[in-house]
């Protein structure tokens, strides 16, 4: 096991490109599997959970030509089934969550997939009742076998059919849509999910040869096609590396410019940031973070304290609330943080108070920070990273803390984020990672 070892302290300076977006990554990625032609993709993160995605595709017999760390040609015209069967397959795609969104393309064109208990982060239950109801209703049937803990999902070809989601699941709305192209006859997908990601697949998907409608909406109209061909598709810049870069700028009084942020498909996360009192300048596809002595927390129009909650998009996304919230502990003000989708998201808090910080945790789903001003700087501690996003956070506030920090189960962190240590220590930080 891994951990960083991290002096604070330091201001940074200088630019930085964000990376690939993983969780288009691991949507994008899946999908090669509905053609038996070449699919080129490229800015591909260079991260745990997208490369043991591509491992899992190779084990398959899909074949993989890694032209570089962030390009990969993907044909899949030789896949072996039976090899999802597999105990290997089993225990390695249970690893990593994202493995059940092969599920959705496996159905559609080998008319078999297999789901196991889903690994990833632990920030409480994540159910996979939106993906199974929605195969259920296209055509599959399952079988959950007990001992192993895997569904067996089979088919005798899926038919159109349409689909009320019970929750805009993301992961949900992938699987189900992947599903759904190469059924026969017309699929609506209701309540859909609806973040740049989901876009992203969708307008590959049309240039495969699939024909969906109401791309961007929570309805999605898919009309089934016999066959799809190949494509080339380029990644988003990742929303949440861009997010916590704007976080870290403030945190460490540092300034940067983060190239190539892909702002028309930011949302409102430069606003939520804005309204911690963080400044930043848009300069064509570039964010620009000046360096701030102080920045202070906003109110609502009466008065009342802010509140910044998660929802799904064009909500705030919820992998950015621990950055929010320990970027509001130096800030001057109060706010409250509601995470409302995971009951263990804001466990970590409890490190960030240990550092000196004035938070009070309300229940597992609400926080109020309440902002130091600088007044007195957080301290560095020996903490672990429960999972990606609050590794980040933890690291950013490391960053900003007096003396040294040790960040143990770093794992997590490299889950979601490339060579983030090296990347962090151009701009001038100290993190040394000790293995």
């Amino acid at each position: 096991m891994s951990s960083f070892q991290v002096t604070g302290g330091k201001k940074l300076s200088g630019e930085i490109t964000a990376q690939g977006a993983k969780n288009e990554a691991l949507q994008i990625i899946s999908a090669v599997l509905l053609t038996d032609q070449k699919v080129t993709i490229t800015n591909i993160p260079d991260i745990t959970d997208v490369n043991l995605q591509i491992e899992l595709l190779q084990e398959m017999g899909v074949k993989v030509n890694r032209v570089s760390r962030d390009a990969c040609v993907f044909q899949a015209d030789d896949v072996n089934v039976h090899h999802l069967g597999s105990e290997d397959f089993r225990k390695k795609s249970g690893k990593l969550r994202g493995s059940v969104m092969l599920a959705g393309p496996l159905l559609a064109r080998f008319k078999k997939a297999y789901i196991p208990k889903p690994g990833g982060d632990k920030i409480g239950r994540r159910k996979l009742d939106t993906h199974i109801i929605g195969f259920e209703k296209l055509g599959a049937h399952f079988n959950f076998d007990t001992e192993q803990h895997y569904f067996e999902l089979v088919t005798d070809g899926l038919k159109g059919v349409s689909v009320l989601l019970d929750e805009p699941s993301v992961t949900g709305t992938a699987n189900i849509l992947m599903a759904s192209v190469l059924a026969e006859g017309t699929t609506t997908i209701y309540n859909a999910a609806c973040e740049p990601y989901l876009q992203q697949l969708c307008k590959m998907l049309n240039r495969m040869g699939a024909k969906i409608s109401g791309v961007g909406s929570n309805l999605l109209t898919i009309e089934g096609v016999g066959k799809l061909a190949g494509t080339e598709h380029r990644m988003l810049p990742d929303m949440i590396e861009v997010g916590s870069f704007i976080g870290l700028a403030a945190m460490t009084q540092s300034e940067i410019t983060i190239k190539n942020a892909g702002i028309e498909h930011l949302g409102i996360i430069p606003d939520k940031f804005a309204q911690l009192g963080i400044k930043m300048e848009f300069r064509g596809d570039d964010i620009y973070i000046p360096s701030q002595e102080k920045y202070e927390i906003q109110t609502f129009l009466d008065g009342s304290v802010l509140t910044i909650s998660d929802h799904p998009w064009p909500g705030f996304t919820p992998d950015l609330l621990s950055i929010v919230l320990v970027v509001a502990t130096q800030a001057e003000g109060s706010v409250l943080i509601h995470q409302k989708m995971f009951e263990s998201r804001l466990f970590f808090v409890d490190k960030i108070m240990e550092m000196g910080a004035q938070i009070i945790l309300c229940d597992p789903h609400r926080a109020t920070v309440i902002g130091l001003g600088r007044k007195h700087r957080l301290r560095g501690i020996t903490m672990s990273s429960p999972d990606i996003r609050a590794g980040v956070a933890l690291l950013i506030a490391a960053l900003s803390a007096e003396g040294k920090s040790v960040i143990q189960n770093i794992e997590q962190i490299d889950r979601g984020y490339q060579y983030i240590d090296k990347r962090l220590n151009a701009l001038g930080a100290y993190i040394r990672r000790i293995d």
